[in-house]
């Protein structure tokens, strides 16, 4: 291994023949190079995709009402379901859910303070809605149960609606006017999955007393405890048929009852993902093994071009492991070098890239209240992975040298020397 001579020969021999050298270089040179583009585009896609998912709760489910399509126990259709504050206890302590938070929207309502005003959305809800839609707080804290109870004139802004009413002034404890109505502020927030926060947040009662709500609720955020597609699924069979009882409609009427559970679509996407996955490394492998037998068709070449040296060899007293481990070797050290160059110059393209990526995700979180807008997120290969491909390769590269050195090793010196 450590042959000075035999490193020597080797170096000269690659020398001499630098084109067949360097085609077979390229060829596994060009497989990881694939490799690590394939890996970290479809990295780059799936982290992306997985983000935006991540921006509300991953098992979050929304429950709406409508009108019934479906004639149910003598009533007929075109009924309207209205949700209350009764559907609200019942869901809560419903087994298999976490956070529940009833919501009764009143849209078009002119928010003010001092001499700035604009159209706004207020939104009564619960405390938990915080963890459903992953609102992240920046100043003060988000509706409380104390609210709640008592009552309060509270109200948390969106980002959008204290820099457009308060121009980055101190809010917390000042009073804005919804409808003329004056409302404290305790918090100023982000909305989670939007890159626009013009929502401010109100406790249900307050909303439901101030603005003639009495006890309804437009619709339900819930978030479930469900690890799989089928957990989810009995959880959400479970809230159809416990409202269906209540309100008196079919279960199975999505009209009369309108729902989203995003489990099943992170769940049904991960999916696509991991198929995706599996093509890019068939792909990729396939390209290595191409290369490989770029290396393999070479060496065989080598070993012919060279007969008569290794009759020479043999003749003089060489044997047959000296034979076999000069080719390896040569079929190694061109697989390493290549391989080595096609990892440092995908994994660089993949670092660059991300590097754009990243400058652009600030840039679009800069202008859109800190929440960026991107399909395609750190398109990076992780490096145990890279190095276990590059191994890979260079093991396959071994054994594509060993077949035709295993040849060489059995020519008779007779055979070799008669060879022109």
């Amino acid at each position: 291994m450590f042959d000075i001579d035999k490193w020597q020969e080797i170096l000269a021999t690659i020398k001499k023949n630098k084109m067949r050298t360097f085609l077979t270089g390229f060829s596994v040179a060009w497989g990881i190079f694939m490799l690590m583009i394939l890996l970290g585009a479809g990295n780059g896609l799936s982290n992306g995709v997985s983000e935006n998912f991540m921006r509300d709760a991953v098992n979050a489910m929304w429950l709406w009402s409508g009108r019934t399509s479906i004639a149910h126990q003598g009533l007929q259709e075109n009924r309207e379901i209205r949700f209350t504050n009764a559907d609200y206890d019942i869901l809560k302590d419903l087994e298999g859910i976490e956070h529940t938070s009833g919501r009764y929207y009143i849209g078009g309502n002119t928010f003010s303070y001092g001499s700035e005003y604009g159209e706004y959305t207020a939104v009564t809800c619960h405390p938990d809605l915080k963890e459903v839609e992953s609102i992240e707080i920046l100043e003060g804290r988000f509706v409380n149960q104390v609210d709640i109870n008592e009552t309060r004139k509270s109200v948390v802004l969106g980002k959008d609606i204290y820099d457009a009413l308060f121009k980055e002034k101190d809010a917390i404890g000042e009073y804005v006017r919804v409808n003329n109505i004056p409302f404290k502020v305790v918090g100023i927030c982000k909305e989670g999955g939007g890159t626009r926060h013009r929502n401010a947040y109100i406790p249900v009662s307050t909303g439901q007393k101030v603005f003639n709500g009495s006890n309804r609720l437009h619709n339900f955020a819930l978030t479930i405890n469900a690890e799989t597609l089928e957990e989810s699924q009995a959880i959400e069979k479970r809230v159809r048929e416990t409202l269906a009882r209540k309100h008196k409609f079919d279960a199975t009427d999505e009209s009369a009852m309108g729902s989203y559970n995003k489990l099943e679509d992170v769940i049904q996407t991960m999916k696509i993902f991991q198929a995706i996955d599996i093509f890019i490394w068939i792909i990729g492998i396939g390209t290595l093994i191409a290369g490989v037998v770029g290396v393999s068709n070479i060496m065989l070449i080598v070993v012919k071009e060279r007969t008569k040296e290794i009759g020479i060899r043999k003749a003089i007293g060489a044997s047959p492991a000296s034979v076999i481990g000069l080719i390896l070797l040569e079929s190694v050290i061109i697989t390493t070098i290549a391989g080595y160059i096609g990892l440092v110059l995908g994994t660089g393209l993949m670092e660059g890239l991300n590097f754009i990526v990243e400058q652009q995700y600030a840039t679009s979180a800069a202008t859109n209240g800190g929440n960026g807008e991107t399909l395609f997120r750190n398109p990076t290969v992780d490096i145990n992975i890279a190095l276990m491909a590059t191994g890979l390769l260079i093991f396959a590269g071994a054994i594509a040298g060993y077949i035709p050195a295993k040849r060489a090793a059995r020519i008779k010196p007779i055979v070799a020397l008669r060879d022109e």
